[in-house]
C-alpha cells in the first residue's frame, strides 16, 4: 500500500518540480497586469438607496477602463460602466452608474431573495482581503436589487449557498441603472495587517450576452484575476459576535394514527471572530424547520442517490471541508464543463457529507443538541474543526460527531492538507477516518490554458471490521476555456471503506476515467462555441472482473450568444449483474452482462427570456429490451412577480422480464410581491413512490441577516395503488430569525 499511495503523489510533485522552469504566465496586457488604486476613507455617512447622491462619492476613485470578456475578449465594451469605491473603519462601499443605451430593454426578471441572477443584468465584485490570489468572496446584484453572493473554494469553484449580511440598494432611470452596496466588516475575513486587498468588477448585459470586466484574462471571475485596492487601514470588526436567536413553531401530524404534536423549538446560533480571519460557531438546540425540501429523483441504478446539503449551519464555511477535490471544487463537471464522470458516482470516497448528520437513515431529522465550529484562516494555513452532539433516535444512542480539516497554500494556487472525523450518526459503532491530500493548480499557462493535479488518500477504522478500509486517487488534467481540454482520473474504493460522515455510492471497486474534447469560440454570429469530445468511464472490482463502463461521444454541443444550446451526443453502456437487480416493482433483471448503445439530443433556451424550457430525448438498447427518456421543464416568468415552471422526467423501459414506466413531475409557482416578500409553491410527484408532495411556504427577508417563514409540508399517498390518494403526514412551521451584531 504505501507503494502505491507514493505513486499517487508523483504527478504533484513532477508538477511542482517543474513549474518554476516550464510553466510561464500567459501574454497577457501589461496594464491589465498592473491595475491598482488608492482607497479613499470618507468620514460622511453613506445613504444605500440607489442614489449616490452624496458630496463623499465626489472624492472617489473612478474605475471605468473595463474591457470585454465574453465575447470577444479586450473588445471595447458596447455599453460604458462607471465603479465608485469608498471605505471607512466599518465597511466598503462601491457605488455604481451602468449607463444603458437601451434601459428599456434592461433584463432583470428575477425579484426574490436567493435565487440565482446569472441571466439578468447585473454587476459583480470579486472581494480578495487576504490578497493571496486563491480565495475571496463574491457579490452580485440586479437592477431590482436582488443579491447574489458565494464564497471561492479555491481559483475554479465558488460555493453559492454562502449567504453574507451586506446591503444593497438599486434604481433606473432612462439613462441605464444604479446599484449602491454597503459590505460590512464585520461579515469579511480578513488580515488586519494587510492594507492591499485584491478586487474586481464585472458587469453584464444580458440581452446581447456580452460581460465586461475590470481586469480580464481567461474570460476568468475568481480571486487569481483582481488589480489592487491599496491603503485599506484601521479596520474594525467591532466585537466580532453575531446572536441570532430564532424561533420555531411546529405542528406535525400523522393521519393513519392521528397522532398530533405541537413543539415550540428555540434556538440559538452565536458567532464570533476569535481573529478577523477566524471564525467560531456555536449552536444550541438547531432547527432545520425552514430548509428547502430536497428536488425528488427516481433511481434506475443499483447504487446509492446523492442529495445536496441545503442546511444553513452546514453550509457556512463549507469551502474549508472540502477535501481532495471530490464531487467539488472543479470537480466532475456536466456538459457544460466537459468532465467524464457526473452525479453520484463523482461524489464516491468523500470523507464529510454533512448530510448524515441530523438525518436518520429514514431521512427523517433527528435533534442536534448542541454544535460547535471554528473555520478560517491562520497564516497560510485554512482550518475547520466542527463537533456536534446528536441527540438519540430510536435505539441509536446519542453521538458526538467530530471532523477537523487543515490544508495548507503552497507555490501560487496548489495546496496540501488532513483530514480527521470520529462518531457514526447512524450506528452505534465507533468510527474514525484520517486522510491526507495534494492540490496542484496553475492558471496562468501560456495561451490561456490551466494545468490541474489532485491526488488524495483516506483510512477508515470502523468497530468490528479489519482490513481493506482504505479509498484513494488521483486527477490529472487540463479544463482549458477553449481549445483542447482533457482529464485522466482514478479512484480506488476498498470493499471495507466505511466513513460514517461520508458518502460512498459503491465498494470494492476501482474507477478509472478520462475525458478528451476540444471548444471552438465564434468571433462573430449568433453561435458563441460549438464542442466536441468523448469521455469514458470504467469502473472495476478490486476482486476483479467489470462492474460498469461508459463511453459517452458528445458529438456536437452548440452554445449561442444567449446560452441557448443545442446537445447531440451517443452513449455505450456496459454493464456487469453479479446477482439479480430488482429495478422496478416486479421486474428483475437476471445476473449477466449487458452492453447496449443509446442515442440522445436536447435543446435549452436560455432563462433569459420570459419563455424557457428544456428537452431532452434519449433512446436505444436497455439490459436486453429498450429505454426511452424524455425530460425538461417548461417556465414562464411573468414581470418577475409570478413565476411558473413545469419540470418532468418520463421513463417507457421494455425488458423481456417486464415492461413498466416512470413518471416524475414538479410544478412550480412563485409569487413575488417584492425582493422582501414572496410566496413559493412546489408540488412533486412520481409514480415510484405514489406521493403527492406539497410544499408551500412564505418568506419576508426585509434584510439579510432577518427572515421569517411559514412552511407547509404537506403527503398523500395512492397506499393501495388504486389512484386513490390519502393524506398520511402533514406539518406546519413557522420559524424566525434574527441577527444581533456587536
Amino acid at each position: 500500500m504505501l507503494f502505491s499511495v507514493k505513486n499517487l503523489f508523483v504527478p504533484l510533485l513532477f508538477c511542482s518540480i517543474l513549474s518554476p522552469a516550464v510553466i510561464t504566465e500567459a501574454q497577457e496586457n501589461q496594464s491589465q497586469r498592473n491595475k491598482r488604486f488608492e482607497m479613499v476613507r470618507t468620514a460622511s455617512e453613506i445613504i444605500i438607496d440607489g442614489k449616490m447622491d452624496e458630496v463623499a462619492w465626489k472624492s472617489a476613485p473612478v474605475i471605468d477602463d473595463f474591457l470585454v470578456s465574453t465575447p470577444n475578449q479586450f473588445d471595447q465594451p458596447s455599453e460604458y460602466t462607471q465603479v465608485y469605491i469608498l471605505y471607512d473603519q466599518d465597511a466598503l462601499y462601491i457605488g455604481a452608474r451602468l449607463w444603458d443605451s437601451q434601459a428599456e430593454n434592461i433584463t432583470a426578471q428575477i425579484l426574490r431573495q436567493g435565487e440565482s441572477i446569472r441571466f439578468d443584468d447585473d454587476l459583480a465584485i470579486v472581494l480578495d482581503p487576504f490578497n493571496n490570489q486563491r480565495s475571496g468572496y463574491f457579490f452580485a446584484i440586479n437592477p431590482n436589487g436582488v443579491r447574489d453572493d458565494a464564497v471561492f473554494q479555491n481559483t475554479t469553484a465558488m460555493e453559492f449557498n454562502w449567504d453574507g449580511i451586506w446591503r444593497t440598494a438599486t434604481t433606473r432611470d432612462e439613462q441605464g441603472w444604479v446599484v449602491e452596496v454597503e459590505l460590512p466588516m464585520k461579515t469579511l475575513s480578513f488580515d488586519p495587517d494587510n492594507e492591499t486587498w485584491g478586487i474586481n468588477f464585472e458587469r453584464h448585459i444580458s440581452r446581447i450576452g456580452e460581460r465586461v470586466l475590470w481586469v480580464t484574462r481567461n474570460r476568468a471571475v475568481n480571486p487569481s484575476v483582481t488589480g489592487a485596492a491599496i491603503g485599506l487601514r484601521d479596520l474594525e470588526q467591532g466585537k466580532g459576535l453575531d446572536i441570532v436567536p430564532s424561533l420555531s413553531i411546529n405542528h406535525k401530524k400523522e393521519f393513519s394514527t392521528a397522532l398530533k404534536k405541537t413543539a415550540y423549538e428555540p434556538s440559538l446560533d452565536l458567532f464570533y471572530k476569535v481573529t478577523p480571519s477566524l471564525n467560531a460557531s456555536l449552536t444550541v438546540n438547531t432547527d432545520f424547520s425552514a430548509t428547502d425540501v430536497d428536488d425528488r429523483q427516481v433511481n434506475l441504478t443499483r447504487f446509492n442517490l446523492f442529495f445536496p446539503e441545503k442546511r444553513d449551519f452546514f453550509l457556512r464555511d463549507t469551502d474549508i471541508f472540502q477535501f481532495g477535490r471530490i464531487g467539488g471544487a472543479g470537480g466532475p463537471l456536466d456538459s457544460s464543463n466537459n468532465t467524464a464522470i457526473s452525479g453520484a458516482s463523482s461524489q464516491s470516497g468523500r470523507p464529510f457529507f454533512s448530510r448524515k448528520i441530523g438525518l436518520s437513515n429514514a431521512g427523517q431529522p433527528v435533534d442536534i443538541d448542541y454544535g460547535g465550529k471554528l473555520s478560517g484562516r491562520i497564516g497560510r494555513w485554512n482550518i475547520g474543526a466542527l463537533s456536534i452532539q446528536q441527540g438519540q433516535e430510536g435505539s441509536i444512542e446519542q453521538t458526538n460527531i467530530t471532523a477537523i480539516r487543515g490544508a495548507a497554500n503552497i507555490l501560487s494556487e496548489s495546496a496540501i492538507g488532513f483530514f480527521a472525523s470520529s462518531g457514526d450518526p447512524t450506528s452505534n459503532k465507533k468510527n474514525q477516518v484520517l486522510g491526507v491530500d495534494a492540490q496542484f493548480v496553475n492558471t496562468r499557462l501560456s495561451g490561456g490554458r490551466i494545468l490541474r493535479a489532485d491526488a488524495w488518500y483516506l483510512q477508515a477504522n470502523t468497530e468490528g471490521v479489519e482490513n481493506n478500509e482504505d479509498a484513494y486517487g488521483f486527477r490529472l488534467g487540463m479544463p482549458n476555456p477553449d481549445g483542447w481540454r482533457g482529464e485522466v482520473g482514478f479512484k480506488e474504493i476498498q470493499e471495507n471503506y466505511r466513513p460514517a460522515l461520508g458518502f460512498v455510492d459503491r465498494r470494492g471497486i476501482r474507477d478509472r476515467n478520462a475525458t478528451i474534447g476540444y471548444r471552438h469560440r465564434f468571433t462573430t454570429g449568433l453561435l458563441e462555441s460549438i464542442y466536441g469530445g468523448i469521455d469514458t468511464q470504467r469502473i472495476d472490482l478490486i476482486n476483479g472482473g467489470l462492474q460498469s463502463q461508459q463511453v459517452k461521444f458528445r458529438l456536437a454541443e452548440l452554445s449561442s450568444r444567449l446560452e441557448d444550446r443545442f446537445i447531440v451526443q451517443y452513449r455505450v453502456d456496459k454493464e456487469v449483474l453479479a446477482r439479480p437487480f430488482e429495478i422496478s416493482r416486479g421486474v428483475i433483471i437476471p445476473k449477466n452482462t449487458y452492453s447496449f448503445g443509446q442515442y440522445g439530443f436536447g435543446f435549452m433556451s436560455t432563462a433569459r427570456r420570459k419563455a424557457s424550457g428544456a428537452i431532452f430525448y434519449r433512446s436505444g438498447d436497455f439490459y436486453g429490451g429498450n429505454l426511452k427518456r424524455l425530460n425538461g421543464n417548461f417556465a414562464y416568468n411573468f414581470n418577475g412577480h409570478f413565476r411558473t415552471k413545469i419540470s418532468f422526467t418520463f421513463h417507457d423501459i421494455s425488458l423481456p422480464e417486464g415492461n413498466f414506466t416512470t413518471r416524475l413531475i414538479s410544478w412550480r409557482n412563485d409569487l413575488i410581491f417584492s425582493p422582501k416578500w414572496s410566496w413559493v409553491n412546489l408540488i412533486q410527484y412520481d409514480n415510484v413512490s405514489e406521493v403527492i408532495g406539497i410544499n408551500s411556504r412564505v418568506e419576508w427577508i426585509p434584510e439579510a441577516g432577518r427572515e421569517a417563514y411559514l412552511v407547509i409540508n404537506h403527503n398523500v399517498e395512492d397506499f393501495d395503488l388504486d389512484n386513490r390518494f390519502h393524506s398520511f403526514r402533514s406539518d406546519i412551521a413557522i420559524k424566525f430569525n434574527y441577527t444581533i451584531r456587536f
